[in-house]
């Protein structure tokens, strides 16, 4: 197992390295993220047939009509994320394949993680149990509604866009907390950080971006 997660070739630690100096010169400055970044094993959350393009920076298909997010938009993110901001408790909606909830693991006492597809989740789930990643919890459940029975939230992650931020996100927010959703149309879509403070929620624009679309309910699909 542990060589499977070193890999070789297109996979080694060169080739992550290699991955961890585009994003710094992309923009990510947090070396704490670079490091985590550089060390995860990608290639173990990927089709075997994909493996050596896992380290390049970019989006993979992972069955189901979803992709693995790119790494700078999963580096980026959790940048925002963790900035100033100690993280006991994140909500991720959209564990997809794993890789970025594996990242947050990294950073967050606890990270609360929601798939709406169940063939994405077994398998994560599978994935999750052979990395001994004890701190992720996994739901099958429609990610709108996030998981109230965990709130609130010192961060909360999507990997999807709705076309409206949905209300129940931003109720679980804790004091301080905060969202990092893409939100609009395809071809539309804005990355937004949203914080909660004592007199409300507060909206900072952060790139563009294109995600797949966040979708209500759920599918049973193995």
């Amino acid at each position: 197992m542990q060589s499977d997660l070193r890999g070789i070739g297109m996979t080694s630690q060169r080739t992550r390295d290699r991955l961890a100096e585009i994003l710094l010169e992309m923009g990510i400055e947090s070396e704490i993220v670079l490091d985590v970044i550089r060390n995860a094993p990608r290639h173990f959350f990927v089709d075997e047939a994909l493996a050596t393009r896992a380290y390049e920076n970019t989006a993979l298909p992972i069955g189901f009509n979803q992709t693995i997010s790119q790494p700078y938009i999963v580096a980026k993110m959790i940048e925002v994320l963790i900035e100033d901001n100690e993280l006991q408790k994140v909500l991720e909606i959209g564990t997809g394949c794993g890789y970025q909830t594996f990242v947050l693991a990294q950073f967050a006492k606890y990270v609360y993680t929601i798939e709406r597809i169940n063939g994405l989740l077994i398998r994560a789930r599978e994935r999750f149990r052979k990395l001994n990643c004890i701190n992720i919890l996994t739901k099958h459940s429609d990610g709108n509604i996030g998981w109230p029975a965990h709130g609130p939230y010192d961060g909360i992650i999507v990997s999807a866009a709705p076309i409206g931020v949905p209300e129940p996100l931003k109720e679980q927010l804790a004091l301080g907390g905060r969202l990092i959703i893409p939100v609009g149309e395809p071809g539309q879509q804005k990355l937004l950080l949203i914080t909660r403070e004592e007199e409300g929620f507060n909206e900072k624009l952060l790139d563009s971006v294109s995600f797949v679309p966040m979708l209500s309910g759920i599918d049973a699909s193995r």
